[in-house]
């Protein structure tokens, strides 16, 4: 791999870890903010759901905007916006401030995926794509693991302020990096994006509505399957199966990091195979069949923890196979608008799986996120199993 792409898969990675790391910054100081700021849990609920809500709105339109002014100068505004909502907190820690911070956190969030895999579409050797998708995901994964023990300690060792002040400056730090770093994208099929100035091509969405419908649905089942387990599945083995919170927690540690190293094999896997949607079907049914396991065998210990451990790896396997599937549909010119709009999958899903699994369990029905993480695991094999049978069937019958 050239140094040039070297450096661009590093610039678009850092940024992909800051967009991570502050979804999580308000999360994990949940315990602290309302004293703080004199609101209840579910004002900070509101918080959040202004976060979600102006970034599942933004997306789309933002990827269309990549497309035609061109992904890094938004990236780097992104993550400018980003450090500047935080400052805002750092400097005026109210709940009206912090209703602001969300919404412009929100719209910088609604940036990072279109501008990221339209970087990495251009910019990268083909043979390394799905590894080059990999360590994209693998590092949102990691500024989602680090942001939580960095804010508590901050705000422990100092105060919520610093916690806040800590978050600004990672994102103006990467946000110099690829200011005062220029990696130019070097694949030879592809004309060179020159930073500041709009795309030297940009093409009306060429793609059926029906297409973009079922990977936009693709993302919110994976989301929903995934997002179960990542949210609720210490509530639903304590209060449905009687698991002690501290092994519930133990399996959920397991299943989060062995999902991000299961998106690097998945990248590997990703290079090595043109069946993705087959790899997909595979890996997320044999992970569907591991939650029937929890919900019918009383696991307990090492082997519940191993259990989890081995559901979060092979979902994990999926990811990269996920994006080589949108980027395969995505018209040349056309991977910021595409990636943008399927992305608005992941929105949904973040949206509705919490007021589905918390109704669940509200209802003494704590083990049915389990059976709803199996249930969209089963509809997501499914669906890329659909879609990669029909196109192996036209193959087929165009020989005859």
């Amino acid at each position: 791999m050239q140094s040039s792409n070297r450096g661009l898969l590093a610039q678009v990675s850092a940024a992909h870890l800051v967009s991570h790391f502050y979804m999580l910054v308000i999360p994990a100081l949940l315990p602290v903010l309302p004293d703080m700021m004199q609101v209840n849990f579910m004002q900070l609920g509101f918080a959040l759901a202004v976060f979600g809500v102006v970034s599942a709105l933004v997306q789309a339109p933002i990827g269309f905007l990549v497309d035609k002014w061109g992904a890094k100068s938004l990236l780097k505004g992104a993550l400018f916006l980003g450090g500047l909502s935080y400052l805002l907190l750092a400097l005026m820690p109210s709940y009206p401030v912090l209703i602001l911070a969300m919404a412009l956190s929100g719209l910088a969030n609604g940036v990072y995926h279109p501008a990221d895999y339209a970087l990495l579409s251009k910019g990268m050797p083909s043979n390394r794509m799905g590894r080059a998708f990999s360590i994209h995901t693998f590092s949102g994964y990691l500024g989602a693991a680090l942001a939580p023990p960095i804010v508590i300690a901050i705000s422990f060792i100092l105060d919520v302020r610093w916690a806040f002040a800590f978050a600004a400056l990672l994102g103006f730090i990467v946000w110099a990096f690829l200011h005062f770093r220029s990696f130019k994208i070097s694949a030879a099929n592809i004309a060179v994006e020159k930073e500041g100035k709009p795309a030297a091509e940009t093409r009306p969405l060429r793609l059926p509505v029906f297409t973009l419908a079922i990977l936009t649905l693709l993302f919110m089942l994976l989301s929903l399957s995934t997002g179960s387990i990542e949210k609720f599945s210490v509530t639903a083995l304590v209060e449905g199966f009687n698991t002690p919170l501290a092994l519930a927690n133990q399996a959920l540690t397991g299943f989060l990091f062995a999902s991000a190293f299961g998106v690097l094999f998945g990248g590997y896997l990703a290079d090595k195979t043109t069946q993705h949607g087959f790899l997909a079907a595979l890996t997320f049914g044999l992970a569907a069949v591991l939650v029937l396991l929890v919900i019918y065998l009383p696991l307990t210990g090492i082997i519940l923890i191993g259990t989890l451990t081995l559901i979060g790896f092979l979902t994990g396997i999926v990811a990269p196979s996920r994006d080589m599937l949108v980027r395969a549909a995505a018209p040349e010119g056309s991977e910021g608008k595409v990636f943008g709009i399927v992305s608005t999958g992941f929105n949904f899903g973040a949206i509705a799986g919490p007021l589905l699994f918390g109704w669940l369990v509200d209802q003494q029905l704590a083990t049915g996120v389990f059976w709803a993480s199996f249930s969209f695991m089963v509809a997501t094999s499914l669906l890329v199993l659909a879609q990669e049978i029909k196109p192996a069937r036209k193959r087929v019958l165009g020989k005859h």
